[in-house]
This record gives structure tokens, C-alpha cells and sequence, in this order.
């Protein structure tokens, strides 16, 4: 009887350390993503991996553009990026449950498995976690993803995703793209420019903005076609 009694007192114990820790946790993680909300963050995971993999690997130095606020981006790169990444980014909570069902009923038709990756999901993947592919990573991204859209408006979240966005070897941002592939600042982007800068995203190390290959020229038509849909969503986000 007094070993039951003392096992169920350790395990009483256990359990309240795990829910203790579970809410320092909880706790840090909440406070980490306020603060990364008003200063803005010298340095990412995504800059960080960049930097580490570029010098010390390739012997060059990653391009990461100074920070731009949300409205130094040109509003036909903000529709731009809308249209190829996620069109719905305003109406959900951080997780696209219908592209989630198309990409899965996508597979079981024998087709490939399309990404179903928001533009919050990409922004919690790149500001606080490593790029590697397992399902601590993806549980890690899918908490983080709800702490974004409770804790940041949409448009921080969008400030963030084009600021810290992979788009091409070495280069960290819409402003380090714009500046590599069209020589101008990311605000002066017209149209075209912006469309073939967000066509690359789903592969920005398979392909090029400047050198465009037939599968990027596609996506370039769906994008253009898709921005009228999305153009009131892109000028909302622009403060």
C-alpha cells in the first residue's frame, strides 16, 4: 500500500514538472515572438544558415538587403506573391485547410504532392527554426505558425515573410533579389519583374527570375492572370 502511495506521488510529481515545463516553454516561446515583433531581429535562422552555409562552405558571402518596412515594397510585387504563395493569407488562421485537401487529393490521383505551405507557416520557418525536414520540425513550424497569427497582425506577417524569405543562392529577401536580378530597390518593381521574382519562390535554387525556363515563364502567366483576383488583398497589406 505505501509503495502504491509512493508511486503515485512520483508520478504526481512528474506530471506537474512536464506541465511546468511545458508552460516555461510556452511561456519563452510566446515572449520570443513579441519581442522579434518590435525589434526587428539582426539576425534569423534563415540569415544564419545562409551566412554559415555561403562563407564557410562556398567561400562568398550571403546578400541579405537592409530591413524594409511593408510599404517600401511595390504593390505589384505585394499582389505578385499573394497570387503564387497564398491567396487566401487574409481569410485563414496561419493553416490553408482547402489547399491542404486539394494538395492531398492531388496524391491520391497519382499526381505529385503539391506544397501546402502558407505565407505564415513560411514565416515561422524561416525566423525561428533550421531547415531541416522531419516531424519535430513540422510540429515546431505548426506551433509557431499559431503563435504568429495570435500574436502579429497579417501585415507584420508579411513584412517579415518578405524580408526573411529565401529567394536564390545567397540571398536573403525581396530587397537583396531585386537589387541581384533587376538592379533596382524592391519598392521600383513593376509588374513583370514582380511576377518572375515570386514565380521562382517554390524552387529559388532551381531557377532564376532574369533567366527564365519554360516552367517559370507558366508561372509567370498563372501569376499575372491570378493578380487581378488578389489585388485588393495586396493593398490592404501595405502598412
Amino acid at each position: 500500500m505505501a509503495r502504491r502511495r509512493k508511486k503515485s506521488k512520483n508520478l504526481s510529481k512528474l506530471r506537474n514538472y512536464c506541465l511546468l515545463l511545458l508552460l516555461l516553454i510556452v511561456l519563452l516561446t510566446g515572449l520570443q515572438v513579441f519581442v522579434f515583433g518590435y525589434v526587428k531581429p539582426p539576425l534569423t535562422i534563415s540569415r544564419a544558415h545562409s551566412w554559415i552555409n555561403y562563407t564557410f562552405m562556398r567561400g562568398s558571402r550571403p546578400q541579405a538587403g537592409q530591413w524594409v518596412p511593408l510599404a517600401g515594397f511595390s504593390p505589384d510585387l505585394r499582389r505578385a506573391v499573394i497570387a503564387s504563395e497564398d491567396q487566401r493569407f487574409l481569410s485563414h488562421h496561419g493553416f490553408d485547410f482547402i489547399e491542404l485537401g486539394q494538395a492531398l487529393r492531388s496524391l491520391r490521383e497519382g499526381g505529385y504532392l503539391r506544397g501546402a505551405s502558407t505565407i505564415t507557416m513560411q514565416t515561422a520557418r524561416t525566423m525561428f527554426l533550421c531547415p531541416a525536414r522531419n516531424w519535430g520540425r513540422k510540429l515546431a513550424e505548426a506551433y509557431y505558425t499559431l503563435l504568429l497569427e495570435i500574436i502579429w497582425s497579417k501585415e507584420k506577417i508579411f513584412e517579415f515573410y518578405l524580408n526573411s524569405v529565401d529567394w536564390g543562392p545567397g540571398l536573403i529577401g525581396a530587397e537583396a533579389a531585386s537589387i541581384r536580378y533587376f538592379h533596382c530597390r524592391a519598392l521600383e518593381l513593376n509588374r513583370e519583374q514582380a511576377a518572375h521574382l515570386a514565380a521562382v519562390l517554390p524552387g529559388p535554387h532551381l531557377w532564376r527570375p532574369d533567366q527564365p525556363s519554360a516552367a517559370v515563364k507558366r508561372r509567370v502567366e498563372r501569376i499575372l492572370k491570378e493578380i487581378p483576383k488578389v489585388a485588393l488583398v495586396g493593398d490592404r497589406l501595405k502598412n
